[in-house]
């Protein structure tokens, strides 16, 4: 996972779970709202859902906050030319060690091949970014072609919040405070029109994760 402030996943425990595989970590704000991090999952080999996201996946794929890189590692495998990005220095070093390609970047820094990918993938909450998802989703059609795909994964609820957060060890507090933002399917549907995007698909795996496809609109 990403955002543009990249000192909360770059210091303290995000990097350190990453580093060690495992760890009770959230993103909390003020109000007591709470987005647990399932980072064993994330370190682990690409599940039965991400393996449904992964069919979908034309072309050159960009993984946008690619984490310890499963996503990566499993295209590659698949013979697909992929590139992941994150702001987390041990994420892209746990992904290259996985044999996958990664750039430590934010998704609003330049990046290669823009306007050149053929799919981008924004899975396990990364569509809180930046808190902005309409900011999110234009920048992210500049960097497919006219007939790119996206695909993201959804809140499970019908959401559409701006969150303040910060990481979370256990209850304690690590690092400032950032935009997140948490969208369901409904909400993504209004921000994709707005934003150059056709929704094509939802879908639903085992463990109650919810997904969309988008398709870049000329």
């Amino acid at each position: 996972m990403i955002v543009h402030d990249p000192e909360g996943w770059n210091s303290g425990p995000y990097a350190a779970a990453i580093r060690t595989q495992q760890g009770d970590l959230s993103l909390r704000d003020a109000e007591g709202w709470c987005l647990p991090l399932d980072v064993e999952r994330w370190c682990a080999r690409a599940d039965v859902g991400d393996r449904a996201v992964l069919r979908r996946c034309r072309g050159r794929v960009l993984d946008i906050g690619c984490g310890a890189g499963r996503l990566v590692e499993a295209l590659t495998r698949r013979g697909h030319t992929v590139l992941g990005i994150d702001v987390c220095s041990s994420a892209v070093s746990s992904t290259v060690g996985r044999g996958g390609a990664a750039l430590r970047r934010s998704v609003f820094d330049p990046l290669p091949d823009e306007g050149g990918w053929g799919t981008a993938l924004l899975i396990d909450g990364n569509i809180g970014i930046g808190g902005d998802p309409r900011r999110l989703l234009r920048r992210i059609r500049g960097l497919v072609h006219g007939q790119g795909l996206l695909l993201v994964e959804t809140a499970a609820a019908d959401v559409d919040e701006r969150r303040r957060v910060r990481v979370h060890a256990g209850r304690h507090p690590a690092g400032a405070v950032f935009p997140w933002a948490a969208v369901g399917a409904s909400a993504l549907d209004r921000h994709a029109t707005a934003a150059g995007w056709t929704a094509t698909e939802r879908w639903s795996s085992a463990g109650g994760r919810h997904f969309v496809a988008l398709r870049a609109r000329a």
